[in-house]
């Protein structure tokens, strides 16, 4: 299977695929919906979209529902690229918000499993909720010093 270069799948492809997964956000608390969209190798993308719970600890970040479903198929190791879009909830499904979203610090972390056992640093889009603002950053610069499956020599 040929690497896909990231440079051909524009940022745009993967948040507006972020955008979709958001879309279908279950937040009825937060009412605040995130979606994201994982780039595998081949040009794949995997979506997924934050769960919420009413016991609040119980919910699940888009960016970690997106890499499980990357585990299930088998290509955990195969993510190169994210795009993240989030905001409130508006009434017509769309989202607001000029700032971008950034991974939280556990999504962060379950992020640089897919990095390492992939051995390449992550591309990460952030885009805010409005689609006026579109970062890219690696993974590198959001956590650098990660703790990983190379502290424990896997990989």
């Amino acid at each position: 299977m040929a690497e896909v270069p990231i440079e051909d799948v524009a940022a745009s492809v993967l948040i507006e695929a972020a955008r979709e997964a958001a879309r279908n956000a279950h937040a009825p608390y937060s009412r605040f919906a995130v979606g994201a969209a994982l780039l595998l190798t081949d040009g794949t993308i995997v979506p997924g979209t934050n769960f919420e719970n009413a016991s609040y600890g119980l919910s699940l970040c888009a960016e970690t529902v997106a890499l499980a479903a990357a585990n299930v198929a088998g290509r955990l190791r195969d993510v190169v690229a994210v795009g993240i879009v989030g905001g409130a909830m508006t009434p017509g499904g769309g989202l607001a918000g000029e700032a971008p979203i950034y991974p939280c610090g556990r999504c962060r972390q379950v992020l640089n499993e897919a990095a390492q056992m992939g051995k390449r640093d992550l591309t990460v889009y952030c885009a805010s909720g409005d689609g006026t603002v579109i970062e890219r950053h690696l993974l590198s610069e959001l956590l650098p010093h990660p703790f990983g499956p190379a502290n424990l020599g896997i990989g």
